[in-house]
């Protein structure tokens, strides 16, 4: 196990790239196993998370062709070898779960572990089996092996929730089905438009992604291309803390302004703005005053909670937290999607944060509290990266254990702090 050994009171100042984002590039990944063509993926961020995705899709058959460079990657899958996967490559990421619907799509067929991933709460899958059995799929939901077969045919399919995944594996099962299939209550995030994009240049006929109903017209085949993954605002808004808590100014290069239309208002309560340069996709940062708590009306204490796009993104939920501890004033987080999300909040208190959790789903902040440096373990990514930004601002030395979950999700986040002045190395 390696971890980040982080020196605190360093100002986080300069400028950044920001990578691709994980949660397109991961589906797009599983895409491109709905056609025997090459398809070429850019700005694909080199994160462990990736890497796991394009291992499971060698294992169907893919040949992977990686310029960490370039940020490229091409796979091309002749001939599905299996539709099965291996239970260890499974267990190493849950988004194996989005092979299921580009497998049923080509070959009729599809064998997965229950995945794994981050354990930040229940994640159920119902929604999933619901849209594969709307397209004419049978499935068998046993406790160690999910199976789906089928020929599918178009439908209208009315999701329970408005999950991510679900969306896009039914998306992707969808595209190569008879027929018309009307998704409603579908996911609206950006990473959906992401994928959207790329099978319609695979030769889709896909209607109404960013919206809550997507229409899919299915072919007959699809054909190789070339996409882009969009940038990561959730890195994006994870630096922006790290450099507001530190007293520092901030340029981000390589934005997708849509994201950050979303996000400001969030921010803006605590004090955080920026101004965006649409032209050249730059993003710059400058504290205009200490960080404050704008308050509700009747000096009410606000809160901040997420929930499905365009409503605040859970995974920002953490380091907005760490950004609340150092913020005058007070403020209620409700995390609605992931009971255990918010349990890392004992490290923050440990190392001095003002913090009461009310609940599973619920802590009330108050600040600015002075942080001290210690010794704590990252239990997932995003949490991972909000305790580096607490070590950031803290007193001292602090040494953030289990380095390799923030890996899942971050491009070398030591090298990429330390060129903005963060005394931080891995061990």
């Amino acid at each position: 196990m390696s971890r980040f050994v982080i020196q605190g009171g360093r100002k986080i100042s300069g400028t950044h790239r920001v990578s691709g984002n994980k949660n397109a590039a991961l589906p797009m990944i599983a895409a491109s196993l709905l056609t025997s063509e090459p398809v070429t993926l850019c700005n694909v961020p080199d994160i462990a998370d990736v890497a796991a995705m394009l291992d499971a899709a060698k294992s169907f058959g893919a040949k992977v062709t990686r310029d960490l460079k370039a940020g490229t990657a091409t796979i091309t899958t002749p001939k599905v070898k299996t539709a099965k996967i291996d239970a260890a490559l499974a267990a190493r990421i849950r988004t194996s779960f989005l092979f299921a619907g580009p497998l049923l799509a080509r070959a009729g067929r599809a064998s997965l572990p229950p995945p794994g991933g981050d354990q930040i709460g229940h994640r159920r899958l119902d929604t999933h089996f619901a849209g594969f059995r709307s397209l004419g799929a049978k499935t068998v939901a046993g406790r160690k092996t999910l199976r789906f077969k089928g020929e599918l045919k178009g439908a209208k399919i009315l999701l329970d929730e408005a999950s991510v995944t679900a969306t896009e594996n039914i998306l992707m099962a969808s595209v190569l089905a008879r027929g018309r299939t009307v998704i409603f209550n579908a996911a609206c995030e950006p990473h959906i438009v992401d994928l959207a994009t790329m099978l319609n240049a695979m030769g889709a006929k896909i209607a109404g992604a960013g919206t809550n109903r997507i229409e899919v017209d299915g072919v007959e085949a699809l054909h190789g291309c070339e996409a882009t993954v969009g940038c990561d605002y959730i890195e994006a808004g994870s630096y922006i803390v790290a450099a507001a808590v530190t007293g520092g100014e901030l340029t981000l290069t390589g934005i997708d302004p849509a994201p950050f239309e979303i996000l400001e208002g969030a921010f803006a309560r605590f004090g955080v703005t920026w101004t965006i340069d649409a032209k050249e996709r730059t993003l710059r940062y400058v504290p205009k005053k200490r960080l404050k708590m704008k308050y509700d009306l009747g000096d009410a204490i606000p809160s901040v909670a997420d929930g499905t796009w365009p409503a605040f993104p859970s995974d920002l939920m953490s380091v907005l937290i760490v950004l609340a501890t150092q913020t005058r004033g007070t403020c209620l987080f409700f995390e609605k999607m992931f009971e255990s999300r918010l349990y890392f909040v004992d490290h923050l208190r440990q190392m001095g944060a003002k913090i009461v959790q009310c609940d599973p789903h619920r802590v009330v902040v108050t600040g600015p509290s002075q942080l001290y440096g210690g010794t704590v373990t990252s239990p997932d990514i995003r949490a991972g990266v909000a305790l580096v930004i607490a070590a950031l601002v803290a007193k001292g030395e602090s040494t953030i254990l289990g380095a390799e979950t923030v890996d899942r999700g971050y491009v070398s986040v030591e090298t990429e702090l330390s060129a903005i002045g963060a005394g931080i190395i891995r061990k």
